[in-house]
């Protein structure tokens, strides 16, 4: 392909990426430098004694040593050999190190780049989430004389998606296939139709594919087929990925162990048990057995139907079948026990992976972290969550929140505050579930004074990114600390805080207003929030109503239930037992008998020949 006019003009002009200055990206680094400068005090015997070869690179300090011998080798090695270097670092994922290796031989050798090269960069600054970067790359392709090819657009495609910039990579896909830029390939579609699929665009993704089928030098493969019926299996759309499923034999595309694996565990998470057991014999009929990936999410979706011993079974047969359980497999079987409080076994399971070679991720931790905390065993998972360091394993944001959960249940406050201080030295910033954690605790912990100096610290520190599920659990905290004025107050001022007032939040204040005798103040906010389109849930109703009740309204109490039931809500368990309390204490009314008729007729017989 050549290169049609002023075509780097039309397309920085055109594109709705930001390019960064081509100078601020090969500046002179001064860390890396240091480095070769460090290597040039060694003699020229040793640096060749300890230079390994280029197809032999075990760690970055190979690679820098390997660099600095290319660099003084007279007459300099071709761009091949600085090409091969660099991928041998990307496949270290020392995407830093190439981007400054690559810089340097810009600077000094600039010769010794070539378009590879060039999209080996270009794929490091997209890896490190810096793609305006690898744009800036692409400038030099026509500076140079190169045209960049269909792996160069595909790698920035990926990198757009990668950042989530989902209409950026669209619009430069457009412009590929407008401009023809590049020969577009199965490789490039496929990164369009991923790329979609992870950013939860299944629709559009589909409709990627089916402009694919009317194409006719890029018809879908396999791999295609795979990333689409995934994404449904993966949106609970299980019937669509099965119709694809079809779809794919009609059109002679072959399934692979990839296309099976998703769909099993597609119709495991919808317990479609029956169908699972035809798809693993249709399977291994086809000579494909199933692979660790395939057991192992028909152990996670086991697990998490409550059937675990079910989900041991499985495991055994995988060892039967010669198929090594991963750290995956283990840590969903955890779970599982974990789920129906069977921590013993669980910490079995986590103890055995001793024996088997497989080191505990952070994932096996915070499950049984979790697990620990769920059961108030606050100090077993204090214990694990000290051993962690000791093993390799640093602790996430994750691992502090359920810690930080945990403490606040078990009443130990002081502890909490300490873990919430030392997730912040250790480096690690606090989420929205830390944030919502704290304020959760303090506030039940009796320390609602506190949790408004944290919400003021958020709002200080937050500006632009305060949740409303901050203020929610701020105000639910001060209606049980009786102080409904502070609450109403924090409510009033929710709009001018850029922040609108949503179900859980009327949800709150009417429970308050409720809570304190207030009935038509909590009336009017529920003909508020349906005037303001914020729908009702069943734990408003639940309230409103059982306010009634205790209050006495119980014509008014009738009408709301009406209303909720004609939504398809149920009354809650402590709704429907004030209503039988009620039917004791007030000689069989008949406003309350009828709710009770219409609720249960069989509980209230049964109620009626115990008296």
């Amino acid at each position: 392909m050549k290169i049609k006019g002023n075509l780097l003009g039309h397309f920085v002009s055109s594109s709705p990426i930001n390019y960064v200055s081509c100078s601020s990206i090969f500046s002179s680094n001064s860390t890396l430098i240091s480095l070769f400068r460090h290597f040039g005090t060694k003699s020229v015997a040793n640096r060749e004694k300890m230079k390994p070869e280029l197809g032999n690179i075990r760690n970055l300090d190979d690679a820098l040593r390997s660099y600095e011998s290319l660099s003084r080798t007279r007459p300099l090695p071709n761009v091949k050999q600085f090409t091969q270097l660099l991928s041998n670092v990307v496949k270290l994922k020392e995407y830093s190190a190439a981007i400054y290796i690559f810089k340097d031989i810009n600077c000094n050798f600039g010769a010794l780049v070539n378009e590879y090269t060039m999209t080996i960069a270009i794929n490091c600054y997209c890896l490190s989430n810096r793609v305006d970067y690898g744009f800036s790359i692409l400038g030099w392709f026509f500076k140079r004389g190169f045209v960049p090819n269909v792996f160069t657009f595909s790698t920035l495609l990926k990198g757009l998606f990668r950042e989530d910039r989902i209409n950026e990579a669209q619009g430069l896909f457009r412009k590929m296939v407008k401009e023809e830029l590049c020969e577009l390939s199965v490789v490039t579609y496929g990164t369009v139709i991923d790329g979609l699929c992870k950013a939860g665009n299944t629709p559009m993704a589909i409709e990627m594919l089916r402009v694919m089928e009317k194409g006719r030098s890029c018809k879908p493969d396999t791999n295609v087929y795979n990333m689409v019926i995934d994404s449904l299996c993966k949106d609970r759309k299980v019937d669509s990925a099965l119709k694809l499923f079809d779809e794919m034999s009609e059109k002679g595309i072959p399934h692979d162990i990839v296309t099976y694996s998703a769909l099993i565990c597609g119709l495991c998470n919808l317990s479609r048990w029956s169908e699972v057991k035809m798809l693993i014999e249709e399977m291994i009929g086809y000579k494909l057995y199933p692979d660790v990936f395939t057991f192992s999410s028909l152990v996670d979706a086991l697990c998490k139907e409550g059937l675990v011993d079910e989900a041991k079974e499985v495991l055994q047969i995988m060892k039967h079948q010669n198929v090594n359980p991963d750290v995956f497999t283990y840590s969903s079987l955890m779970n599982g026990y974990c789920l129906q409080g069977r921590m013993d076994e669980a910490r079995n399971v986590f103890n055995s992976l001793a024996g088997t070679n497989i080191a505990p991720d952070i994932w096996s931790y915070n499950i049984l972290i979790n697990g620990y905390c769920k059961k108030m065993k606050i100090d077993d998972a204090m214990d694990i969550f000290r051993e962690m360091p000791r093993k390799g394993v640093k602790p996430d944001v994750a691992t502090y929140n359920t810690i930080l959960q945990g403490l606040f249940r078990g009443g130990r406050f002081a502890d909490a505050l300490e873990i919430f201080e030392e997730l912040q030295a250790v480096g690690l910033k606090p989420n929205f579930y830390t944030y919502c954690n704290m304020l959760d605790g303090l506030c039940k912990n009796g320390h609602v004074e506190r949790a408004l100096l944290l919400l003021d610290a958020l709002e200080c520190k937050e500006v632009g990114h305060l949740h409303i599920s901050y203020y929610a659990i701020v105000m639910d905290g001060l209606i049980k600390a009786k102080k409904l004025d502070a609450a109403r107050a924090i409510f009033r001022d929710l709009v001018s805080k850029g922040l609108e007032p949503n179900v859980v939040t009327y949800s709150t204040m009417i429970n308050g207003c409720c809570q304190n005798g207030l009935l038509e103040e909590a009336k009017d906010l529920l003909v508020k929030m349906e005037q303001e389109s914020v729908l009702p849930n069943e734990i408003t109703y639940n309230s409103i109503i059982q306010g009634n009740l205790k209050g006495g309204r119980y014509e008014d109490a009738e009408k709301l239930f009406e209303e909720m039931d004609a939504k398809g809500f149920l009354l809650d368990a402590s709704t429907f037992e004030l209503l039988l309390g009620l039917l004791e204490t007030t000689e069989h009314n008949p406003t309350i008998f009828k709710m009770i008729q219409k609720l249960a007729p069989s509980a209230l017989k049964q109620k009626l020949r115990a008296d």
